[in-house]
């Protein structure tokens, strides 16, 4: 195909960047290459910020980027950098920091002009063509005629922005109690949609690592009102629209307060870990809902976003092309009531009324987003078939609706690999092999955690943080190195197999001489190897993926148990100490740093199990929820600090132990339960 345009994108590698390699405006990369052109011609610089599956970034990117009028203007007055949110996590926190204390609110597209050394002077999100042009000659003007003003207030929110990261260390002695977390939950809890799930109303985002420390804190507290608002928010989601009713895997967050209607971009890290809440949750309640959630979702992940070496893709566009080569969002998974009919046949009307083809289950233009509303008990004591029955049509009617999918238009795919989300999933698929047991997930495990070892690691013990078409060039941020240790650390507990938990160590002792920060004792987003931008951030709030900063802290948390390591546990200490003032204003941004909390509040077991059949008690134990343990195992002698002079020839005995210190061994898992279940 001949492009009337070709821009610098073109010699790039992410699917986002390659998306806008032919628009008429002269986009780079962030390469110093552009910095130092804008440098010499006095420039400002557009940064525009977005990502492959984003529907308003595709929306600008049409009425704005792709018109020839707008382009002239952005050449001629700014240089123009286009970057992948996610190869460049960076970059983009940086500028968003800037977009929110600008705005007041931040997201994608997200659209920023800085002066020529990189400080932001303006900034939003989508902006409509008209907005777009009307401001950007007003800002070229200004810095034509007035460029103080502009350098003046550069100076003012560069000095915010780097107050908004800004930890200041504690200096009371760390103590942390029950009642602290008591207050946080009831203040939050004053925003739990008790009927519908979720927090707040629309649009609804599915945050996991809240329902993680929330299923947590319900189990260990006894507190049967946490535990309903859980299984509401995990029932009604897994009921919902946002959830693929035939194909398995959930868009990235519902827009009204019923989970039905997603945006429906399909994200790695979602449902990397929507798998190991749902697979958490079913181990407490045994729900079948829950099972069949994580593996339809596997099978998703699987099916759409895995390649050939065991690496995992990062997401799946919201938008698709429909039959008449229009692209909208979420034609791939809209059915119109007559498509149906043709396909299902007699069965359209108990498909129906599972699905809610009706009114309730309505979007727009004749098209239907499937909705269930009622459990299967439920409905088919209502329409008097049994549970088997009710299981092979479902079974069925998803064969059929699947096959006949598949011959629309896929979705756009971002085939670019992060490390970080790839160890989300590669945690997914632990939590998923420890519940439910299926060799299979343990199989896909293991071949994405050779993966990172084998193309990911440096020589020198670094991570990289991307991957595409056999290469890797960006430096691992924090995120990379942290969710790789968690899910080595995982690994290891599944398979005893030492070396995961070795690396998880070296990673850890990497962090800290490169990426730690002393004053705040908390560690840097990136490490001191790498270009500085404009401000070095720390990031420690929690979000739809919990902060770089509080897996690190529960990390060093797990590894001292195993290692007895004063160090790894003091710093986790300290971390949570000098966080804690801030966790009070806002509880959902903390809910990962309340999880290590519960860690030093409560009774947190190590379990160590050694002798011939060590590998089968440690199976019949992970069936279990037990979220305060963790578990070292080995079949022979083995010098783990954990394990150390624990191996007694012909006998396989299981430790149960807090702080060292170890109840009598015993030889029964279930004994062994009963020392770790909540009384």
């Amino acid at each position: 195909m001949i492009h009337k345009y070709t821009n610098d994108l073109i010699n790039e590698t992410s699917p986002y960047l390659l998306q806008h390699a032919h628009n008429p405006v002269n986009w780079k990369a962030w390469h110093n290459s552009a910095l130092e052109l804008a440098k010499k011609e006095n420039k400002l610089i557009i940064i525009s910020v977005g990502y492959a599956a984003c529907h308003w970034c595709h929306v600008m990117e049409h009425e704005s980027f792709e018109n020839e009028d707008v382009a002239i203007v952005m050449n001629s007055n700014f240089i123009n950098i286009k970057i992948d949110r996610e190869e460049r996590p960076d970059i983009d926190q940086v500028y968003m920091n800037a977009v929110q204390l600008m705005t007041g609110s931040g997201g994608w597209p997200m659209n920023v002009v800085a002066l020529p050394d990189g400080r932001p002077v303006w900034g939003g999100t989508y902006f409509k063509k008209e907005q777009w042009v009307n401001a950007l000659n007003q800002i070229s003007e200004l810095y034509k005629k007035n460029p103080d003003k502009l350098y003046e207030y550069a100076t003012k929110l560069a000095k915010g922005i780097k107050a908004m990261d800004l930890v200041k260390p504690n200096t009371n002695e760390p103590k942390f109690d029950t009642t602290f977390l008591k207050e946080i939950i009831a203040d939050w809890s004053t925003y739990f949609d008790t009927h519908k799930g979720g927090i707040g109303k629309e649009p609804k985002f599915m945050m996991p690592n809240n329902y993680q420390f929330l299923l947590r804190y319900g189990y260990q507290k006894q507190d049967k009102e946490i535990l309903d608002f859980v299984n509401t928010t995990l029932t009604k989601m897994a009921y919902g629209g946002i959830y693929d009713q035939i194909g398995g895997g959930f868009s990235r967050y519902s827009v009204d307060d019923k989970w039905h209607i997603p945006h429906f971009e399909k994200m790695l890290y979602d449902n990397a870990q929507l798998v190991s809440l749902y697979a958490e949750a079913f181990a407490l309640t045994k729900n079948e809902l829950y099972k069949n959630v994580v593996i339809e979702t596997l099978e998703f992940i699987k099916r759409e976003l895995t390649g050939t070496n065991g690496i995992f893709y990062t997401s799946l566009d919201a938008d698709s092309l429909t039959e008449d080569n229009v692209l909208e969002e979420g034609a791939y998974y809209v059915w119109k009531k007559e498509e149906l009919q043709t396909l299902l046949k007699d069965d359209f009307k108990l498909f129906s009324t599972y699905y809610n083809v009706n009114n309730y289950g309505y979007w727009e233009h004749k098209n239907y987003v499937l909705i269930r509303d009622k459990s299967d008990l439920k409905f088919t004591n209502q329409e008097n078939i049994t549970l088997e029955k009710l299981k092979e049509k479902k079974k069925r009617w998803k064969s059929i609706l699947l096959k006949e999918r598949e011959k629309r238009n896929l979705p756009r795919l971002d085939d670019k690999t992060l490390t970080s989300w790839n160890a989300l999933m590669l945690k997914g698929y632990v939590d998923a092999y420890r519940v439910l047991q299926d060799e299979n997930y343990l199989n896909c495990a293991i071949k994405n955690a050779e993966f990172i070892l084998n193309n990911q690691l440096k020589e020198d013990g670094s991570l990289y943080h991307n991957y595409k078409n056999g290469t890797s060039s960006i430096n691992g941020f924090l995120e990379d190195y942290a969710t790789t240790i968690d899910a080595f650390i995982a690994l290891y507990q599944v398979t005893a197999t030492t070396k995961w938990l070795n690396n998880a160590k070296a990673l850890t002792d990497y962090c800290f001489d490169t990426f730690f920060d002393t004053k705040s004792q908390l560690f840097f987003f990136t490490s001191n190897q790498d270009k500085k931008l404009i401000v070095q951030t720390i990031e420690y709030r929690d979000n739809v993926i919990p902060a770089s900063n509080s897996i690190m802290a529960n990390c060093l948390f797990k590894l001292s148990h195993f290692y007895n390591n004063t160090h790894y546990l003091k710093t986790s200490k300290n971390m949570l100490n000098n966080i804690k003032p801030e966790i009070h204003q806002y509880g959902s941004a903390f809910s990962n740093w309340m999880n290590l909390m519960l860690n030093f509040t409560e009774p947190f077991y190590e379990v160590a199990i050694t002798g011939d059949k060590a590998n089968e008690k440690v199976k019949d134990l992970n069936k279990e929820y037990l979220p305060n343990k963790i578990v070292a195992c080995t079949e022979s002698k083995n010098s783990l600090p954990l394990l150390n002079n624990r191996y007694v020839e012909n006998k396989t005995l299981i430790y149960v132990c807090v702080n060292n210190t170890c109840k009598l061994p015993v030889t029964n898992t279930n004994q062994a339960i009963n020392q770790l279940k909540i009384k």
